[in-house]
């Protein structure tokens, strides 16, 4: 894959040729805050036919989208996708900004709203609690809402999922289905080491939110996955570092406050499906197992806290997988797109199914 540069001009509103090239473009979605947002699809030229199933793709943090295999995999079985570089990030990201700065993962809220109305979704519906029914939600333990128009499956990467995973909640009527990709639900150090240290860094973000902490990547990660260390994936790396971009104490604070919240129950009541790796390497060191090892979370923790997202969580473990499970070697991917193939089979809406077989096909490398 060439190494993507920087996106070329063009007016808010109009779609543009992508970076990715053949197939890909992008959508600039201007936001309420003044930063942008931006939309990618991919349309090939020819494929199976429609499902009514669109996919929105959130990319987690220190990243962009990139992943064409994943976008060709749901295409090729006949999905509508679709990925959000969100605000300060990516392709979105423009001089002057800090990378990633949040103070809230509900401020990506705008940039999903603007990703639907693009894509031609139903305005979802807001300000409902985690757990609360709608008109639109069905009765308690059934397979939850419905909404008009064509289903929409969520995937989450790392702290896109955990974002997502909190919008779902927030729209209990928007989506059909939840596909979280190591999403970032609970602290490494567990529950209890977040509630311990919590408190002190929601006091030091206030004060200074942009201040950065002391930097935990030591690279293992971009050495397993980046072509110049041997990996298989080239990226941008102004937009993807190979040591990540500053966490700041607000990022850790948004990220902390919606750890809580999922903690405490989502009651989610669409079906919910975690990939993860099968083990952890947080070693501060380069060793062989971190390149078929999560380097990022405690994938036991994490496998552990998925429980309290709804009534129908599915977790996958996925032998020798990355913490992004889709840049994982051939014979791990393979895996891993089985995975969403039979559980896709068994718990997507009967119009939102997926076409194919298992996928697999697209792994061209």
């Amino acid at each position: 894959m060439p190494d993507a540069g920087l996106p070329s001009g063009g007016r808010s509103g109009s779609w543009r040729p992508d970076i990715l090239g053949a197939g890909y473009q992008q959508l600039t979605l201007d936001l309420h805050g003044g930063a942008p947002a931006t939309l990618v699809r991919y349309t090939p030229s020819a494929g199976p036919g429609d499902t009514t199933a669109d996919v929105l793709y959130v990319h987690g943090w220190s990243d962009y989208f990139f992943q064409r295999e994943l976008a060709e995999y749901w295409a090729g079985r006949g999905a509508r996708f679709y990925a959000l570089d969100l605000h300060n990030y990516g392709r979105s990201l423009r001089p002057g900004q800090s990378p990633g700065y949040v103070t809230d993962l509900a401020e990506y809220d705008d940039d999903i709203a603007s990703a639907l109305a693009a894509m031609g979704q139903p305005d979802p519906v807001p300000g409902l609690q985690p757990g609360a029914a709608s008109a639109e939600s069905g009765p308690p333990g059934g397979s939850g809402p419905v909404p008009a128009g064509r289903n929409l499956v969520l995937l989450g990467h790392s702290t896109g999922g955990l974002t997502l995973s909190l919008w779902a909640a927030r729209h209990p009527a928007a989506a059909s289905a939840l596909v979280l990709n190591s999403p970032w639900l609970e602290f490494q150090a567990t529950g209890l080491g977040r509630r311990v240290i919590s408190p002190l860094i929601g006091l030091e973000a206030q004060r200074r939110p942009l201040a950065p902490l002391p930097p935990v990547d030591v690279g293992n990660y971009s050495r397993a996955v980046f072509s110049a260390f041997g990996g298989e994936w080239s990226y941008n790396l102004q937009w993807r570092p190979l040591r990540g971009f500053p966490v700041t104490l607000a990022f850790l604070n948004a990220v902390f406050r919606a750890q809580g919240i999922v903690a405490d129950g989502l009651g989610l009541r669409i079906p919910v499906l975690v990939l993860l790796s099968d083990k952890s390497y947080l070693q501060p060191r380069w060793s062989a197992d971190a390149g078929r090892s999560d380097v990022a979370l405690d994938v036991n923790v994490v496998a552990h806290r998925a429980l309290s997202l709804g009534d129908t969580v599915t977790v996958a473990r996925i032998t020798d997988a990355l913490h992004d499970v889709f840049l994982s070697a051939a014979p791990v991917r393979r895996r891993a797109y089985e995975a969403v193939a039979r559980w896709s089979a068994g718990y997507l809406p009967a119009a939102a199914r997926l076409q194919g077989g298992d996928g697999t096909a697209a792994l061209s490398r």
